[in-house]
C-alpha cells in the first residue's frame, strides 16, 4: 500500500511540536501527530480512535486493525522534552541524516518507533488477523502520565501483550525503576535578620528536613537491593532548593524538589507515609507550615513466565535486562497485557541536544515488529 517512507514519516512527526513540560512556557499539544499517524493508519484497515485529555491540545490515539479478546499493542508516547535549540547542530524540529544517524527532537525518545511500527503494519496489512493489532499512542508521558492514567481509568484498550518502544537497544527491558517526585514545601516567617525572634526561618527548618530524608535514603538503600539493576539499591536525588530573597532577610518560605527512583517491590505509598512522618513534626517544633506535593509513576516487572518476555529474547537474541528510567509500562500491565519495553535507540541519546537514531537499526527493528504481529495477530 502506497505510504510515506519510513524517514518521510519521521520527518513530519518531528516538524510537529509535541513538547510537554510542567512549565506552561515550553508546553504544547499532541493533535497534530495524532492526525499523521491516523491518516497513515487508516488506509492500512485501522479504525482510528482518539481519547481526548482535559486539555483539549492534547489525546491518546488507539490504532485497531482485527478483533478478537487477545492481540498485541504496539505503545508509544507522542510527546518529547524540552530542548535547548542553541546547543543542537541544527534546527531539532528539522531531521537530518547524517553519518548514518537520523537527527531530530524525539527520533530517539520516541517518535521514531511509530514509523517502524506503521511499516510492520503495512507488510502485514494484507494477511487476515485472527487477534487484533492495535498502535497506541500517547500523551504527557513526559511531564505528567496523563495519557496512561486516561488508559487505565478508561479500562482499554484490551489486549494480551504490549510493545512500548522506548530506547532500549533493540533489548527486552522486563523491569524498570518507579519513580516519585516530590516538593517539599516550609513556609516561615520573614523578618529582620537582626533578631532571630523576629522571624521563623525556613531555610533552617528545610535544612533539618533534608537531614530527615538523607536518613531515609540511607535506610532504603540498606534494606532494599536487586542486583539485576546496574544502580542496585533505590536512589533519592535532592534536585534543586529555592529560598529566601536576600542576606539581612530571614527566610520566609522555602521549597525542595527531589526524587526517589524505588525498586520492584517497594510500596511507595508506605514511603511516602515514611517522608511525611519525618517532615511534618517540623510544624510543630519550628511553628512552619509543611507541605508536600508529589506524583509518581510505579516500578514494573513482567513475571519472569511471560510467553512475550520469551518470544522477544529468542528474537533479539538478548536477554531480559532492568533499567533506571520509568516508563508507561505499569499502566498497561494495570489493563491485564504481558508487556515489555523494547525500542530502536539508546537512552543515552534520550533528553540530550542532537538527539540520534542509528539507520542501522532501522530495518532489523521492523523485522522485529512484523515477526511479532504475524507470531501474535496473525
Amino acid at each position: 500500500m502506497s505510504l510515506p517512507s519510513v524517514t518521510e514519516m519521521l520527518s513530519q512527526l518531528v516538524a510537529s511540536n509535541s513538547i510537554s513540560s510542567v512549565n506552561p512556557e515550553h508546553d504544547h499539544g499532541n493533535r497534530e501527530v495524532l492526525e499523521f499517524m491516523a491518516n497513515w493508519l487508516e488506509p492500512l484497515g485501522f479504525s482510528i480512535e482518539i481519547q481526548p485529555l482535559a486539555d483539549s491540545r492534547k489525546a491518546n490515539l488507539i490504532a485497531t486493525r482485527g478483533e478478537g479478546p487477545g492481540g498485541l499493542v504496539l505503545a508509544g508516547h507522542a510527546d518529547t522534552v524540552p530542548c535547548n535549540p542553541e546547543l543542537w547542530h541544527q534546527d531539532p524540529f528539522h531531521l537530518e541524516e547524517r553519518h548514518g544517524r537520523l537527527y531530530g527532537l524525539g527520533v530517539c525518545d520516541m517518535k521514531g518507533f511509530f514509523p517502524l511500527a506503521i511499516e510492520a503494519a503495512r507488510r502485514t496489512a494484507h494477511e487476515p488477523l485472527r487477534q487484533p493489532l492495535i498502535i497506541l499512542a500517547t500523551a504527557d508521558e513526559e511531564s505528567s502520565m496523563a495519557g496512561a492514567m486516561a488508559l487505565v481509568e478508561a479500562g482499554r484498550p484490551k489486549a494480551r501483550y504490549a510493545v512500548i518502544g522506548e530506547p532500549t537497544g533493540r533489548r527486552p527491558v522486563h523491569m524498570h525503576k518507579g519513580i516519585m517526585v516530590e516538593r517539599l514545601i516550609i513556609e516561615g516567617a520573614s523578618g529582620h535578620s537582626s533578631n532571630p525572634a523576629l522571624g521563623r526561618n525556613a531555610l533552617e527548618s528545610m535544612y533539618k528536613a533534608i537531614g530527615e530524608l538523607l536518613d531515609l535514603r540511607r535506610e532504603l538503600q540498606d534494606k532494599y537491593n536487586n542486583p539485576l539493576f546496574a544502580v542496585s539499591q533505590p536512589t533519592m536525588n535532592l534536585g534543586c532548593i529555592h529560598g529566601g530573597d536576600n542576606t539581612n532577610r530571614i527566610c520566609g518560605d522555602c521549597r525542595l524538589d527531589f526524587e526517589l527512583r524505588p525498586l520492584p517491590g517497594m510500596d511507595l505509598a508506605a514511603i511516602q507515609a515514611e517522608i511525611e512522618r519525618r517532615v511534618f513534626p517540623l510544624r510543630d517544633s519550628d511553628g512552619v507550615e509543611v507541605r508536600l506535593e508529589h506524583f509518581r509513576v510505579p516500578p514494573f516487572a513482567t513475571p519472569d513466565n511471560s510467553e512475550l518476555l520469551k518470544l522477544c529474547t529468542q528474537l533479539t537474541q538478548h536477554a531480559p535486562e532492568a533499567v533506571a528510567f520509568a516508563t508507561e509500562a505499569p499502566y498497561l500491565a494495570d489493563l491485564g497485557m504481558e508487556v515489555v519495553v523494547m525500542g530502536p535507540g539508546n537512552i543515552e541519546q534520550a533528553h540530550q541536544p542532537d538527539e540520534y537514531l542509528d539507520l542501522a537499526s532501522v530495518e532489523p527493528s521492523i523485522a522485529t515488529l512484523e515477526t511479532l504481529i504475524r507470531r501474535l495477530c496473525v
